[in-house]
């Protein structure tokens, strides 16, 4: 990852900055659809941590095991090579001007507008950080195991109200889960042998054909909203209010 300083107003000194951004992410979304989940959820792991300040792309070193390879984030996030392209272009026409993180901030955007989402605007100004650990994944980025009150002050503690914390758990209406994140809930829950009484038996009929009970696989992935899973629409809160949510952490709200 590149650590630069940064020039305030850089849309003067760099027109061509969002453009080249959203042509990457349309260029990668065109290969792989799932991309765009993992652009936002890129930023929500970057954000969540140490502020929107890109650490979520600096590399491990022998003596340090950075955020990208916590569990929280290894292997399922993806999307660094977006990044990494779109910075490789930026800094051939305007070195040393944009920021990994407003890189990062802008491909979100453009991974929603891409799946038919609302576009909003992206202020710029972010610098990149330096320091980079895996704990402070675990720590601070909420568990799919979380209930309603355990997110709400999760939340609350970077600021955010319930609403708001609603809302960007709408993210979740695209993208997939690694069967290992919710199979608790089909198999063991609360260490029963039965499964959570809060889903849907046929959508955990069908969950089971897709993450078979002892299944030593840990790449067997759902998708997250089967109806629309490349769309950002309310699919979403329509699954939590039918009990067809994957997550714990969704099923509570």
């Amino acid at each position: 990852m590149y650590i630069l300083s940064y020039k305030l107003g850089f849309i003067d000194s760099c027109r061509l900055a969002e453009f080249i951004v959203k042509d990457e992410v349309r260029k990668g979304f065109f290969r792989d659809k799932g991309l765009a989940a993992g652009l936002v959820r890129m930023h929500f792991h970057d954000c969540f941590v140490r502020g929107c300040e890109a650490s979520v792309l600096i590399d491990s070193t022998p003596s340090n095991t950075a955020e990208k390879d916590s569990l929280a984030n290894n292997p399922s996030l993806r999307g660094f090579e977006i990044i990494d392209n779109a910075k490789a272009r930026l800094e051939a026409i305007c070195k040393g001007v944009v920021s990994c993180a407003d890189i990062v901030a802008f491909a979100a955007r453009d991974s929603v507008e891409i799946t038919a989402g609302l576009g909003y605007h992206v202020p710029t100004g972010r610098r990149d950080g330096r320091i980079s650990l895996a704990a402070e994944s675990l720590t601070n980025l909420p568990p799919p195991s979380f209930n309603v009150n355990q997110l709400t002050q999760l939340f609350a503690n970077k600021g955010f109200t319930q609403a708001e914390m609603v809302t960007l758990s709408g993210a979740h209406t695209i993208g997939r889960s690694h069967c290992t994140s919710f199979s608790n809930r089909l198999y063991n829950f609360n260490g029963s042998s039965g499964q959570d009484p809060s889903l849907d038996p046929k959508y955990a009929e069908q969950l089971k054909g897709q993450c078979p009970q002892g299944s030593t696989n840990p790449n067997l992935v759902v998708v997250m909203n089967p109806s629309s899973p490349a769309i950002t629409d309310v699919g979403y809160y329509l699954d939590v209010l039918a009990k067809r949510s994957l997550f714990t952490s969704d099923q509570t709200l």
